[in-house]
């Protein structure tokens, strides 16, 4: 059993009716239905595919009656509490040569890291000539902590000098765990629990560049990229399925639980509080558990504060097609 599956096995699960989804009949149902057509003619099971087939012949309004034929709002827990944050696609200003303003590359995944597993650290290849003069580089940028949260979104857009921009999606990672520099922060003293934030941990770096760089260090996890061209620019960043996706209605989620195309009532509480179906389309190495998901709120800074600032409780319920819903639950159901 894979490491996945017996996670997943691990959590119980208990199937919901509609009418248990707080906020479920206010929604814009076409709007996810939408959404969901992106990515379902990608799922391979047979049962994923027939309701594809059946949901491109429903109309936006009937969206809704779509969902409650066809599948089962499923709660599934793993004994953690539920936790939303949000991501989003980064705008970074850079240039495709390399100069005294523009000197922090975006690597092209080298072919020892993709036969390796697990690879050098971040450390190791940001501190030895290991990447260069080997026509990695896909860009250069001028932030060197901006090219840091780049790499935990895992795709983005670069704003070139001519006005122009090319955009970059995930293209491997050297295989070591993420650590979390706002998890050290908080160990060291430096910020509270309750001050973590995207936004207050680019200022602290700037603020203390020496340390700064060095905590920068405390993650050995790098990400490498691939240039992406064949998306519109209109459309969001391709996510795990390879499909973009959409603002305030795509999530990441954890596979183990969750399957990769499938409809999700989101309830986040907390300030603002969202009552939406969403639609599982990416993953995360963060995003681990029944009740984590990462939230898609759209490209550029705006975005970028609205989702650095979001870490809210809730519950998430995973929309399974009937026959697959009551499969997994115990046989004493």
């Amino acid at each position: 059993m894979t490491t996945a599956s017996a996670a997943g096995a691990e959590a119980t699960r208990a199937i919901l009716s509609f009418d248990d989804l707080d906020g479920w009949a206010a929604d814009d149902h076409g709007a996810a239905l939408s959404v969901f057509l992106n990515t379902c003619g990608d799922l391979r099971d047979p049962d994923w595919q027939a309701l594809c087939a059946v949901a491109k012949t429903y109309e936006q309004d009937a969206a809704r009656a779509f969902f409650e034929l066809f599948f089962r709002p499923v709660l599934v827990e793993d004994g953690k509490d539920a936790l939303f944050t949000g991501y989003f696609e980064p705008e970074l200003d850079g240039s495709r040569t390399q100069s005294d303003k523009y000197r922090y590359p975006i690597y092209k995944m080298p072919p020892e890291a993709r036969e390796a597993g697990q690879w050098l650290s971040r450390r190791e290849l940001l501190t030895t000539d290991v990447m260069k003069n080997r026509g990695l580089e896909i860009a250069w940028v001028d932030d060197p902590v901006e090219l840091f949260f780049l790499q935990i979104q895992g795709s983005g857009r670069v704003r070139l000098p001519d006005g122009s921009a090319l955009r970059v999606g995930y293209g491997g990672a050297n295989g070591h765990p993420y650590r979390s520099i706002g998890v050290e922060l908080v160990r060291r003293g430096a910020l509270g629990a309750h001050e973590v934030s995207a936004q207050r941990i680019r200022s602290w770096v700037r603020k203390n560049p020496e340390a700064g760089t060095e905590l920068l260090f405390h993650n050995p996890s790098y990400v490498f990229f691939r240039e992406v061209s064949r998306v519109a620019p209109e459309r969001g960043p391709l996510g795990a399925m390879n499909r973009s996706v959409t603002t305030m209605r795509s999530i990441a989620a954890d596979p183990a639980y969750t399957p990769l195309g499938s409809p999700v009532w989101v309830e986040k509480d907390g300030k603002d509080p969202i009552r939406r179906l969403m639609i599982a389309q990416d993953t995360g190495s963060a995003i681990k558990g029944a009740q984590r998901a990462d939230i898609f709120f759209g490209t550029g800074d705006d975005a970028g504060q609205a989702a650095g600032r979001l870490k809210d409780p809730g519950r998430m319920v995973v929309l399974l097609p009937i026959q697959r819903a009551y499969a997994l639950l115990p046989d004493e159901f």
